[in-house]
């Protein structure tokens, strides 16, 4: 199916387009050959205008330029704009005739965020996941995370609920009868038994302070997010999730085990910085 696609584009798309807009850079290529891939077809209707005031600035057109974005690695939705205005044919591929035409950056922004409430990118990516890979047997699963830095300040860490006080005890093996409180299940005793939606409504997303061990052995330290992501053979992503930067990795792998399974089947996986235990739980 892929292979048909690519076909169609340098085929018959590429050659309709530079005849109309002129000859396409690389990266005209590429951003056009995304979005040919993204269906975005029926996932933009809750965002269309619904009978009830003025009708909100074309929304496909909107995801177009935030594909842009990401494809012309354009850092803020400032350089975005700029971008839009000074390069006609960008701004047509997205489907703005005049640089008049394109909306505020604040429309911009309100258009984000409503796409970010209705998870847009990420029934894009799923339905991208079923499309061309969802009926494939895949052999491996990969899974590890990488930081993704802030531009916020970050958020101080809640303080912990205060437990009842509990009169000291002898250390050492309790005498025979004696009953000894049990400690509350920590997070990775509870995934196995709870559902996706528990799972990833547990973990925590706010900007903080994430620290680990890079390559060379030293310890690094950022401020933001954690991004983890699932990849199967051929390095394609099949599930992500974004946590906390203190996030450790083990805390979303079985989350990201239950989004993949929803989308695929496979045959192996290779979880990093899982102990034994976990491993165990995870699989069973």
């Amino acid at each position: 199916m892929l292979l048909n696609i690519w076909n169609h584009i340098q085929r018959q798309l590429f050659p309709v387009l530079e005849e109309e807009l002129g000859d396409l850079t690389d990266q005209d290529r590429h951003f056009v050959q995304v979005v040919a891939l993204v269906p975005l077809g029926g996932f933009l209707e809750p965002y269309r205008w619904q009978g009830e005031g003025r009708p909100p600035e074309e929304r496909a057109w909107m995801a177009h330029a935030y594909i842009a974005k990401a494809v012309y690695n354009f850092p803020t939705t400032r350089a975005l704009l700029d971008a839009l205005a000074a390069r006609p044919t960008l701004r047509r591929l997205c489907g703005w005739e005049s640089a008049g035409a394109v909306p505020s950056e604040a429309t911009f922004s309100r258009a984000f965020a409503a796409f970010a409430e209705g998870q847009l990118p990420q029934k894009l990516h799923e339905a991208m996941v079923r499309t061309h890979r969802g009926d494939r047997l895949v052999g491996h699963v990969s899974r590890d995370a990488t930081a993704i830095e802030g531009a916020e300040r970050p958020q101080p860490k809640p303080q912990p609920v205060a437990a009842p006080e509990v009169p000291p005890r002898k250390r050492g093996r309790p005498r025979q009868g004696e009953e000894r409180p049990v400690p509350p299940p920590k997070r990775l005793e509870l995934q196995p038994g709870r559902s996706l939606a528990e799972n990833l409504a547990d973990l925590p997303t706010a900007c903080d302070v994430g620290c680990k061990r890079n390559s060379q052995g030293h310890q690094e330290s950022w401020i933001g997010f954690k991004l983890h992501l699932d990849t199967i053979d051929g390095d394609l992503p099949v599930s992500a999730l974004l946590t906390s930067a203190s996030t450790h990795d083990s805390q979303a792998a079985i989350p990201l085990a239950q989004m993949t399974a929803k989308v695929m089947c496979h045959l192996m996986f290779g979880v990093l910085a899982l102990t034994a235990t976990q491993l165990y739980k995870l699989v069973v």
